[in-house]
C-alpha cells in the first residue's frame, strides 16, 4: 500500500523534524510513503474573513492539483469522525477491498482546508476535539500511520 501525505506549511522546528524521520523511517516496514508540502498562503497577522477563504480556495487548489488519482483520499478536519487506533488500520483495508492501492491523508495549513477538498475525500478524519497546530498533527497522523501498519501486520506496539 502507498500512503501519501499532502500538507500545506514547511516544518521549522528541529524535534518535529526528528519525529517526522523517525517515523518515515519506521513507516518503511508498512508502507511506501511519500510526503507532499504545498506553500502555505501568506496572510497578514489579522487577515480578514475574505483573506482567508481566498488563501484557502488558493491553497485547495494546489491541493486537489496534487491529489495522486485514484488514491483513497482522507481530509484531517475538525469536524470529521474521530476513530480508535484499531478502526483507523480498518480505513487501510476498507481501501484495499474499494481497489485502492494508495492512501492521500490531506492536512490543511493554519486555517484549515477549503470545503472544495473536504468534498473530493473518502473520508473526514479528526485526530482529536482538542486542537493541534498543523504541524504537530502530522507528526500524530504519521505515528497513527505506522501504528496500523503495525496493527495490520499483527504486531504488538498499539497495545
Amino acid at each position: 500500500m502507498n500512503v501519501d501525505v499532502i500538507y500545506v506549511g514547511n516544518t521549522k522546528e528541529s524535534y518535529l523534524l526528528e519525529a517526522q524521520q523517525e517515523y518515515l523511517k519506521r513507516l518503511g516496514a508498512y508502507f511506501k510513503v511519500s510526503m507532499t508540502e504545498l506553500k502555505e498562503a501568506k496572510l497578514h497577522d489579522n487577515p480578514s474573513q475574505s483573506e482567508i477563504e481566498s488563501a484557502l480556495k488558493d491553497e485547495g487548489d494546489r491541493i486537489l492539483q496534487a491529489l495522486p488519482k485514484k488514491s483513497y483520499n482522507i481530509a484531517l478536519c475538525v469536524e470529521g469522525k474521530q476513530y480508535s487506533s484499531e478502526e483507523f488500520s480498518e480505513l487501510f483495508e476498507k481501501a484495499a477491498n474499494q481497489g485502492h492501492s494508495r492512501v492521500c491523508f490531506i492536512i490543511g495549513g493554519p486555517y484549515g482546508m477549503d470545503d472544495r477538498v473536504k468534498n473530493a475525500c473518502d473520508v473526514k478524519l479528526s485526530l482529536s476535539k482538542m486542537t493541534f497546530t498543523h504541524r504537530m498533527a502530522k507528526i500524530l497522523l504519521l505515528e497513527q500511520i505506522y501504528r496500523a501498519g503495525n496493527i495490520l501486520s499483527g504486531g504488538n506496539y498499539h497495545k
